[in-house]
């Protein structure tokens, strides 16, 4: 008789720990005895739980890295490995459809200058507006990129004509242009934007890039 009464307990905890060990699902044991089994019935939906979060973190971690490694960790904006992949996969697909794709090189003018002079708090605010202002000129479907300190890029996927790609260009300097306030300074900047379109100005992202990037020099 004690032995089943002791048993009898321990079953259903045997039971949900067996399905937890096939399946990861959790079941909830009744901890609420004051004896050991309910210390027992608690530590083991401690440990159910505990193993679910690590599993799910597990999970996790390689998305998290291959974001980390495509992504600016400043603004979250892709970077220029990023940016490079999906330039190809445009340039192939302009191939294949006979469509175009416009490619935009950012500089900011005076950059440097007012890092330098409010500080690379400021800066960093400066670099984030940028990105929103960018973004806010240009379609769901484009990427904004970050390539490093103050220089950005814009790929404008389906183009019909290069004069598009120059209104967009146009558009985002005069949004870039406006005064901000950023941590109680007033600030006004710039930007130089070279543009190359494909295939006008290349077929693949190195020559693109290159027609970029003279331009906006």
């Amino acid at each position: 008789l004690v032995s089943r009464a002791v048993t009898g307990r321990l079953k259903p905890m045997v039971q949900a720990m067996a399905l937890f060990s096939r399946t990861q699902v959790v079941t909830l044991l009744p901890y609420h005895r004051q004896d050991e089994i309910g210390l027992l019935a608690c530590s083991l939906n401690d440990m159910q739980a505990t193993v679910v979060a690590t599993l799910k973190a597990l999970n996790e971690s390689p998305k998290n890295l291959k974001h980390l490694a495509q992504h600016d960790s400043l603004t979250g904006l892709p970077n220029r490995a990023l940016v490079e992949d999906r330039l190809q996969q445009a340039t192939a697909q302009t191939r294949r459809a006979q469509s175009h794709v416009a490619l935009l090189f950012f500089d900011l003018d005076g950059f440097k200058s007012m890092n330098d002079r409010y500080g690379h708090h400021v800066g960093d605010l400066l670099l984030k507006e940028v990105d929103r202002r960018i973004r806010d000129c240009v379609r769901t479907a484009d990427t904004v990129g970050r390539l490093g300190g103050d220089e950005f890029v814009v790929l404008l996927s389906y183009v019909a004509h290069a004069q598009d790609a120059m209104r967009v260009a146009e558009k985002i300097c005069i949004a870039l242009h406006q005064p901000l306030a950023l941590d109680d300074q007033q600030l006004v900047i710039a930007a130089s934007i070279g543009v190359a379109i494909c295939p006008e100005h290349g077929h693949d992202a190195q020559t693109l890039s290159q027609h970029a990037d003279a331009a906006m020099y």
